[in-house]
């Protein structure tokens, strides 16, 4: 990813950053959702800020940069975790690192045990990289998907890089029935803790820092922008 950003007029310049534009791109998909939701809000939109500043470490929450299908490089191959929406941001702890994961009704991806079948030392590398930094036992569960481990660690690997005290990692879903939901709990009860709608949770992570965990129901209305 190239390190020049250029600043976007309208939810129409996020479309050309997506891994395939013309799929992914369209009315009651997570992306177009994601985008004008965010583009509308010119920040963060009022519902995440209001589940996350529940938090003491993230009140006063304040974006300091937000950037679309962010890549963060990962060992054990050359695909990168593509990020929904990655955020810098100031709160009352300092910095913060922040990765968020669009959803409707599309899935988190394949689980460990699918990605991970007859693996190559690559994999192999890449997993247990995966599982030291959220401080889980390798090779995490079969069931657990895929997606939610290099995500988490997106937000690790970017607060390290600049100096964030806090990691986030949220699920912004705009699905009338919070699809999926049941994937999300599957993750954060790696941690001991259970995740609910429009809740964060808040763990420990290898490195001793914390990691906050969140499932916020969007507006249902960005549906049919």
């Amino acid at each position: 990813m190239s390190n020049i950003l250029i600043p976007a007029a309208s939810p129409e310049d996020w479309k050309r950053f997506l891994a395939d534009p013309e799929k992914h791109w369209k009315k009651g998909y997570s992306a177009r959702s994601l985008a004008y939701c965010w583009h509308e809000a010119d920040g963060i939109p009022k519902e995440v800020m209001t589940v996350l500043t529940s938090v003491t470490a993230l009140a006063n929450l304040k974006p300091v940069f937000i950037i679309p299908e962010y890549k963060v490089p990962l060992p054990g191959g050359v695909a990168a975790s593509q990020n929904d929406i990655w955020v810098l941001a100031e709160a009352n702890c300092g910095l913060v690192s922040m990765t968020v994961e669009g959803k409707v009704s599309e899935s988190f991806d394949v689980t460990v045990g699918e990605w991970f079948r007859n693996p190559s030392p690559g994999r192999e590398k890449r997993l247990q990289y995966l599982c030291d930094e959220l401080g889980l036992s390798f090779p995490a569960p079969d069931q657990i998907r895929y997606q939610l481990l290099h995500r988490a660690v997106s937000a690790i690997i970017e607060a390290c890089r600049f100096n964030a005290s806090e990691s986030v990692m949220i699920v912004h879903s705009f699905s009338p029935t919070n699809e999926w939901i049941e994937d999300y709990q599957a993750f954060t009860e790696l941690f001991g803790v259970t995740g609910g709608v429009n809740e964060a949770v808040t763990v420990k992570i290898s490195s001793g820092k914390t990691l906050h965990l969140a499932w916020v129901h969007g507006d249902e209305m960005f549906l049919e922008r």
